[in-house]
């Protein structure tokens, strides 16, 4: 147990680290979620077995923790935590602990039923404004009509929309946004109409910029409305779907993927993956079943 108390101790240190490194506060909170369960996971499990609380940390406890995973998360999800513990215990000097992600073969298309059609989201748009939520109707379309992260909203200021671009700095990268001349407009009328002369566009009552879990709780609101499956209504699937609308347009993933602010290509192919539906008309246009 000494060697897990040694290296819970150099958690805050961790923490402390990844905000020098300019982190986004998100991937902080992340990181130190996942590594604070691994603990929870193996002191909880030698706390079941007597016989096991003097045995010396090793490696197989990672994997025993890996395999856990397995059973109740997808590949990718599993990958996620392990990528959080591995880096972890490189910054702890004890590199021999890491284990190896989860392999996943890249798909040749996506689950139709995971992805927000354009039809759904206007649908979502539509049930908005209904409820006469107009801040709600601005949101999901700045989300998409920009194709930045739902953390990247705070970025929407009354300075960016007079100027008709938001410069947003995330990940010790700075890259421009462009706002469409429709949707300044759109944004415009809300300021004129609510006050807001300066700061984020976007505030809760007490004029705090929304965060993630006001604008994902807003978006769920409105599925049985729209009826629109709650399992596609969350903020990165509107990212995602304006990337598919962007790529089919200019067929450029190199400007797309300096468009939604990615370092690596790879990254954006997973944006633009086609559905299982689309990937059939194109099996079928090839004309090879005779």
């Amino acid at each position: 147990m000494d060697s897990i108390n040694n290296l819970k101790c150099e958690i805050d240190s961790y923490i402390h680290k990844l905000k020098e490194e300019e982190r986004s506060p998100s991937t902080v909170k992340q990181y130190a979620r996942e590594i604070r369960a691994f603990f929870d996971f193996i002191e909880t499990g030698r706390m079941a077995a007597e016989t096991e609380m003097q045995r010396d940390f090793t490696k197989k406890d990672v994997i025993d923790y890996k395999e856990m995973l397995k059973s109740r998360f997808r590949p990718a999800t599993v990958n996620v935590k392990i990528a959080a513990v591995n880096s972890f215990f490189t910054f702890a000097g004890r590199p021999e602990l890491r284990v190896k992600q989860v392999r996943i073969q890249k798909r040749a298309y996506c689950d139709k039923c995971s992805e927000l059609t354009k039809a759904e989201y206007e649908r979502l748009i539509e049930a908005a404004r209904r409820r006469g939520d107009e801040r709600l109707v601005l949101i999901i379309q700045t989300i998409c009509a920009t194709g930045i992260r739902v953390s990247e909203l705070s970025y929407i200021t009354a300075d960016a929309v007079r100027r008709g671009e938001a410069v947003v700095e995330l990940k010790g990268k700075i890259r421009v946004v462009l706002i469409s001349g429709k949707l300044r407009k759109a944004l415009t009328r809300y300021m004129k109409k609510t006050g807001i002369g300066e700061g984020a566009v976007f505030v809760t009552r007490s004029g705090k910029a929304l965060d993630r879990s006001n604008i994902w709780k807003m978006m769920k609101g409105l599925c049985e409305e729209a009826g629109v499956s709650s399992e596609k209504v969350f903020p990165h699937n509107l990212r995602k779907l304006f990337a598919r609308c962007f790529y089919r347009k200019c067929r450029d993933i190199a400007k797309l993927a300096d468009v939604l602010g990615h370092s690596s290509i790879d990254t954006t192919r997973i944006y633009i993956v086609s559905t299982g539906t689309e990937h059939r008309k194109n099996l079928d246009a090839l004309e090879l079943v005779v």
